[in-house]
């Protein structure tokens, strides 16, 4: 019986991972929302209970009904209280809803947005309308429905419009200490970006107003936190960082340094040139020749 559940979670991971999408009943697959890696899926729940949800730096807590809405680039953490928790959980992949052209739309919409509200409280008749939904896109992932891919996409955004028209849930509190939060989304968001492993996707948040603007909080707010909790600024903490993975593209790739300069956001080899040395004392190109 445990080889079973050990295969049924392999095979569960496969799947999402191949398809990019799936979609399954609480309490009938709960191990499936422990294996979640919110690194690479976005994840709309359907769930009756009592739960305290944890987003980024502020804690919901909710009886009852209510539609929740996970961001893969912000970190958070569910709390189950009741004994008897049931609904339905939806995991998907940028790539998967990117075939809709309507990928960027979802990461600036306020059901997903950190700065948003991802938690709505749901009413009885809404719950019974949203179940149909979530049992059809069940129904339809075990069909050989040559569209059923976009058959799910139109599902998940009919949920997404149903929401948006729904209001935020407003029993939710700052948590205690905002500035520990909020620097560890900080860095949570920091190593998500780590390590780069292709040329074609290189860095997107250089600096502290790029972190700033991805947590929907002032700079100034985002650099008094970090350096409260850490006694250094958020600047300095994505310096070394960047020159860290710089040494590590360095030492362990043959990639040349006009492309680890790029990977790394800067916009011409000079400037990252420039930039090593003045943090390492030394060019790139004597580093890597003192690894060989």
């Amino acid at each position: 019986m445990q080889n079973d559940n050990v295969r049924s979670v392999s095979e569960f991971n496969n799947e999402l991972k191949l398809k990019g999408f799936n979609v399954f009943q609480i309490e009938s697959d709960g191990n499936a929302t422990r294996i979640y890696s919110r690194k690479d899926f976005y994840k709309i729940c359907l769930t009756t209970g009592k739960s305290i949800i944890h987003y980024a730096d502020r804690s919901f807590e909710q009886e009852g009904t209510v539609l929740f809405f996970g961001n893969p680039h912000i970190p958070y953490s569910w709390e189950t209280i009741s004994t008897s928790y049931i609904g339905y959980t939806c995991l998907f992949s940028n790539q998967f809803f990117k075939a809709s052209d309507r990928s960027e739309s979802l990461q600036q919409s306020p059901l997903f947005r950190i700065g948003g509200t991802p938690v709505l409280k749901i009413t009885e008749e809404q719950r019974l309308f949203l179940n149909t939904i979530f049992q059809k896109m069940i129904d339809e992932q075990k069909t050989d429905y040559t569209y059923k891919d976009d058959l799910i996409r139109n599902y998940i955004n009919l949920i997404i419009h149903e929401a948006l028209k729904l209001q935020p849930s407003e029993n939710y509190h700052q948590h205690t200490n905002a500035a520990s939060r909020i620097t560890n989304v900080f860095f949570e968001l920091l190593e998500r970006q780590f390590p780069i492993e292709s040329t074609e996707k290189p860095l997107q948040l250089k600096t502290a107003n790029d972190f700033a603007k991805e947590l929907a909080v002032h700079p100034n707010y985002l650099s008094r936190a970090v350096k409260e909790v850490t006694g250094k600024p958020t600047t300095s903490h994505i310096t070394e960082r960047i020159v860290a993975e710089a040494k590590a593209l360095l030492q362990h790739t043959n990639w040349n340094i006009a492309d680890i300069a790029y990977a790394l956001g800067f916009e011409y080899p000079t400037y990252f040139n420039n930039f090593f040395k003045k943090l390492t004392g030394t060019n790139p190109k004597s580093l890597r020749a003192q690894e060989v």
